[in-house]
C-alpha cells in the first residue's frame, strides 16, 4: 500500500466502532505519520516502545509548538487559572520523579494486593443484586460503580460524594479528548473548578482529622523532608480518580465484550480460572482501555526514516502497538487468553510513565470478570452495546447481559 492511499481520521464515521482495522493500515502504510491536525502519529510498536522509554522527551504540553486548536482552547479559557499542569501525568524529570515517589509511598503492592477482600466482597453484592434481576449492564451497574467506590475507599471519601465526583471526573476525562467544541470544552474547565474546590476541602478536614486511608498517607508521605503541596495533592488526587476509575471501567467493559464475542476463549477460561491472570493481560492487549499517549519532542527526531521537528506533539498509539503483528505474531488480530507474550501490551504505557495504578487495574479486572462469568457461565449479550464516542479513553457506555443463555 503507497503511503499516500493512508490517512488517519479518527473523526470519520464508524472509526469509534472499529479502530482497529485504520490501526492495520496505518502500521502497513504510513507508521511514523504526520497528521493533517498538524501533530505526529506512531503506529508500529518498536517505535512506541523507543518512545515511551526514551527520557529526552517530554509530556509537557508547553514545550509543543501551538496548533490552531491549542489557541482556540486558549482563548476559550483565557480567564481561568491554569489545572493539570501539577500531576505526574503531565510533568517531566526532576518534578515528575519527585511527585512519584511521594505518591508511590502510599501506593505499594501490599496495600493494593489487601484490597482483594474488599474488591470482591463489592463484587460479590454488584453480581447477587444482578443475579435476582436476571441481567446486568456491565458498564452502568457493574464496571462503572466497582472502580469507583474502590478508589473512593481508598482514599477516604464519603460515599456520599460519590455522584458529584463522578459526574466531574466524566467530564474532566474529556480532556484527554482531541476537542473542537467550545461548549464541551467550557464544561470541562467548569468541572475542574468544582473537583479541584471539592478535593481541597477534603484535604483540609484530612489535615485535622488523618484516617487509616490513602489521602491521609499522601498527605503525610514525606522524602528527605519534602512534602506535596496542597495544590499538588489535589491534582495527584484527581488523577487518581480519573485514570483509576474510567480505564478500569473500559478494562471490565471492553474485556467482557471480547469474551462474549470469542465463546471458545471464554469456555477455555471458564475451565481453568487459573489462567485469569494472564487473560487480563491478553483483555488489556486486545482492545486497550487506553487507545494513546503522548510525548513531544524536545529536539529533531529521526524514526522510520522521517524527521520529526522539535517542538512536535506526538500521538503514540498504544492500541495500534498491541496489535502489531510483529511482536505479537500472525494471529495478533484475534484474542488468544494463553498468548505467552501478551504481557508485553503497552496499555499501560512505559518507561518513566508506567501506570502507577497498573497492579490495581490488574487486581480489579481479574476479580470483576473473573467472578461474572464463573457466577453466570451462560451469560449473552442482550442488546447491541453502545461504545462511549471517546477516541482516546474508548470504552462501553451500555452493555446489556442476560445472565442465562
Amino acid at each position: 500500500m503507497a503511503e499516500t492511499e493512508v490517512v488517519y481520521n479518527p473523526f470519520e464515521p464508524g472509526f469509534v466502532e472499529d479502530p482497529y482495522s485504520r490501526y492495520a493500515a496505518m502500521r502497513a502504510g504510513d507508521p511514523v505519520h504526520h497528521s493533517q491536525l498538524e501533530f505526529w502519529a506512531l503506529f508500529a510498536y518498536e517505535d512506541i516502545l523507543r518512545f515511551l522509554r526514551d527520557p529526552s522527551l517530554s509530556v509537557e504540553d508547553r514545550n509543543a509548538t501551538p496548533t490552531p486548536l491549542d489557541a482556540m482552547v486558549a482563548e476559550i479559557l483565557s480567564d481561568r487559572v491554569d489545572r493539570g499542569t501539577r500531576s505526574m501525568l503531565s510533568r517531566d524529570p526532576p518534578d515528575h520523579t519527585r511527585l512519584r515517589k511521594l505518591v508511590t509511598k502510599a501506593f505499594t503492592p501490599r496495600v493494593i494486593e489487601n484490597l482483594r477482600p474488599r474488591i470482591q466482597s463489592l463484587v460479590d453484592e454488584m453480581l447477587a443484586s444482578a443475579a435476582d434481576r436476571g441481567e446486568i449492564d456491565v458498564i452502568t451497574e457493574f464496571a462503572f460503580p466497582l472502580p469507583f467506590a474502590v478508589i473512593s475507599e481508598m482514599l477516604g471519601v464519603p460515599a456520599a460524594d460519590g455522584g458529584r465526583l463522578r459526574e466531574w471526573s466524566g467530564l474532566i476525562v474529556r480532556s484527554l479528548e482531541p476537542l473542537v467544541d467550545p461548549d464541551t470544552i467550557r464544561a470541562i474547565a467548569d468541572a475542574a473548578d468544582h473537583m479541584f474546590a471539592h478535593v481541597s476541602e477534603l484535604i483540609a478536614r484530612k489535615r485535622k482529622e488523618p484516617g487509616d486511608d490513602l489521602l491521609s498517607a499522601l498527605i503525610a508521605a514525606e522524602e528527605h523532608g519534602d512534602v506535596l503541596s496542597d495544590e499538588e495533592l489535589v491534582e495527584q488526587v484527581t488523577l487518581l480518580y480519573i485514570a483509576g476509575h474510567e480505564t478500569t471501567v473500559n478494562l471490565i467493559g471492553n474485556g467482557v465484550l471480547a469474551l462474549l464475542r470469542n465463546r471458545d476463549q471464554l469456555a477455555r477460561l471458564q475451565a481453568d480460572p487459573t489462567m485469569m491472570p494472564g487473560a487480563v493481560e491478553e483483555l488489556l492487549r486486545f482492545d486497550s482501555p487506553v487507545q494513546m499517549t503522548r510525548r513531544i519532542t524536545l529536539t529533531d527526531v529521526e524514526i522510520g526514516g522521517k524527521t520529526i521537528s522539535k517542538g512536535a506533539f506526538c500521538a503514540l498509539v498504544l492500541a495500534s502497538a498491541n496489535r502489531d503483528a510483529a511482536r505479537f505474531g500472525d494471529d495478533s488480530e484475534g484474542l488468544d487468553v494463553a498468548r505467552e507474550q501478551a504481557h508485553q501490551h503497552l496499555s499501560f504505557g512505559g518507561g518513566a510513565h508506567y501506570c502507577l495504578g497498573a497492579a490495581l487495574a490488574r487486581l480489579e479486572g481479574e476479580v470483576a470478570i473473573g467472578s461474572l462469568i464463573r457466577r453466570f457461565p451462560d451469560l449473552v449479550v442482550a442488546d447491541e452495546p453502545t461504545w462511549n464516542g471517546r477516541l482516546n479513553l474508548r470504552g462501553l457506555e451500555r452493555l446489556p447481559v442476560a445472565l442465562s443463555g
